[in-house]
């Protein structure tokens, strides 16, 4: 099972000229993204919910 040319291609572009240390960076900080991505929807969820009882309310 291997990886199409794309997909090698692409990653080469991304990570190639990125030094060990860089890359672990730059892993912590995609991580943290999408930490906060998912703090922001749940709270837009939560906001939506509110907001949808308020309404109801008056």
């Amino acid at each position: 099972m291997g990886i199409s040319d794309a997909t090698f291609y692409a990653w080469r572009k991304k990570y190639g000229g990125i030094s060990p240390s860089e890359l672990k960076h730059m892993r912590q900080l995609e991580e943290e993204n999408l930490r906060l991505k998912k703090l922001v929807a749940n709270l837009s969820l939560d906001k939506a919910m509110l907001q949808d009882v308020l309404t109801k309310k008056i």
